[in-house]
């Protein structure tokens, strides 16, 4: 204590000897200390960031995550379509008993509608991935049901365009500068028309007022949902202005395999020929 004291003295002493008074410095607010830094890269209350991914590991674990789970989705897909379109009881036995699509459809609105909007079942294992396996039934059995009554050539050549337009646009989005999701009102907007739309025909076309009407609504829906495959392949790059956390790899599979499912619904409304 006594030798701290006498330091002091000393050096007051110079100071005022010298001529000279020492100024200390305030030490640097929040703002000022953290005005070099990156934002965070995961927010729990969005997850959506605008933040620098530096970290080209995390990527490439949480792509490489994504599409594999994308792909084992996406045979089961093709397998149940295939089911469905080449085998003549299946066929016949899900086309007289519709019943099984309107519960396959709550099923997969409600899987849906959890996996979207509840962080906690999308983020806890492997109430996630159960969650995502029935999801991914749920949609195949309403998907396979559909192609059952279209022509079987007319089914394989769609599922041949769904997947060059797909190739084609996840290249795209790898490639390209353009930063597609800064455009979120514009896909917004273009939901809610399609939305309006929809609840448009649903009484219109039963009384057939406009016979080309379903095919021009089937374009629309098909070049909406292939913008929606572009704008969720960037946020899952991590390479624009907005990117997904990587933490949620079970949404990000979620997003791009609906909008691929949907973009072959779509493109089957406009090209395939139904059964006689």
């Amino acid at each position: 204590m006594t030798q701290g004291k006498l330091l002091i003295a000393n050096k007051t002493s110079s100071d005022s000897s010298g001529g000279q008074t020492i100024v200390s410095q305030p030490p640097p607010s929040y703002e000022e200390a953290t005005a070099g830094t990156s934002a965070p890269c995961y927010n729990d209350a969005e997850m959506l960031t605008e933040f620098t991914w530096d970290d080209r590991n995390i990527r490439r674990i949480f792509i490489r995550k994504v599409y594999t789970i994308l792909m084992i989705q996406l045979l089961v897909t093709l397998s149940i379509v295939a089911l469905f379109t080449f085998c003549d009881p299946v066929k016949d036995y899900i086309q007289t008993n519709p019943g099984w699509y309107w519960a396959s459809y709550a099923v997969f609105f409600a899987t849906y509608l959890s996996l979207s909007c509840c962080s906690a079942p999308r983020r806890q294992f492997p109430w996630n991935l159960i969650l995502l396996a029935i999801f991914t039934l749920s949609l195949s059995y309403m998907t396979g049901m559909l192609s059952s009554f279209y022509n079987t050539k007319s089914v394989v050549m769609c599922l041949g365009i769904t997947a060059a337009v797909c190739l084609l646009v996840t290249v795209f989005s790898f490639q390209t500068k353009f930063d597609v999701t800064s455009y979120q009102g514009v896909l917004f907007v273009f939901c809610m028309v399609m939305f309006i739309s929809g609840l448009v025909l649903a009484f219109v076309l039963p009384f057939q007022y406009v016979p080309w009407l379903d095919a021009t609504y089937a374009t629309l829906g098909a070049i909406l949902f292939t913008m929606f495959l572009a704008f969720d392949t960037q946020l899952l790059l991590g390479n624009k202005r907005y990117t997904m956390s990587p933490e949620e790899y079970i949404f990000a599979t979620l997003s791009i395999y609906l909008d691929i499912t949907y973009i072959f619904s779509f493109f089957l409304q406009i090209f395939g020929t139904r059964r006689e």
